[in-house]
């Protein structure tokens, strides 16, 4: 199975995308695969232990994480990388690793993720997951966006809002590239702990 890939172009400081993304708090408001975060011990080269938690009907998925939150490049693109794992088989997705891109673009930043992950429950039901997956994470960038772009809480956006037809202005997954400008979608996700902690 391919990695995941969602980019979506936000009309907005690079300091204020950073923000609504990197704390913790603010980063369950607007992501749909999340309902809490919770920074836990830092690691030793820098970055952030972590539990994440998604609440659904019946029952609560957990999970751990490390993330390093910062490796600035020359033409001032920053990039996040992450590694995470369940805590349960009740979760879809098994260990895995990703990254956000901030890339300037003139007055605005390209906000973009690639992420990839070993399917729990197997490869015949990943192939129902992944796709959802990846749309829960292009809406919930759209919801980011509107945001970022107007200060409009994404409370005001709940899932449900899918459905709301007749509100033009509403989140949208198509609103995102989800097709990868390169085969190389994992360059920038930690390979081991140990690169992930590093400076």
């Amino acid at each position: 199975m391919r990695p995941l890939f969602v980019s979506i172009r936000i009309a907005a400081p690079m300091e204020r995308v950073w923000e609504l993304t990197q704390d913790p708090a603010q980063h369950t408001r607007w992501d749909a695969r999340f309902s809490r975060i919770v920074p836990t011990a830092p690691l030793a080269g820098g970055g952030t232990r972590f539990v994440y938690e998604r609440r659904l009907p019946g029952c609560v998925i957990t999970g751990t994480g490390t993330t390093i939150g910062e490796r600035l490049r020359p033409d001032g693109t920053a990039t996040s990388a992450l590694r995470f794992d369940a805590d349960t088989r009740l979760s879809p997705l098994g260990a895995g690793r990703g990254y956000w891109r901030y890339r300037p673009d003139g007055d605005a930043v390209l906000f973009s993720t690639g992420y990839d992950y070993a399917p729990n429950w197997g490869r015949g039901l990943d192939l129902l997951v992944r796709p959802l997956i990846g749309w829960a994470t292009a809406w919930s960038f759209d919801r980011l966006r509107i945001w970022a772009e107007t200060g409009t809480p994404p409370e005001r956006w709940p899932l449900r809002s899918v459905l709301w037809w007749w509100r033009s202005r509403r989140p949208r997954a198509a609103r995102c590239e989800r097709r990868a400008p390169h085969r190389h979608v994992m360059a920038d996700a930690p390979a081991t702990l140990q690169e992930l902690a590093q400076p």
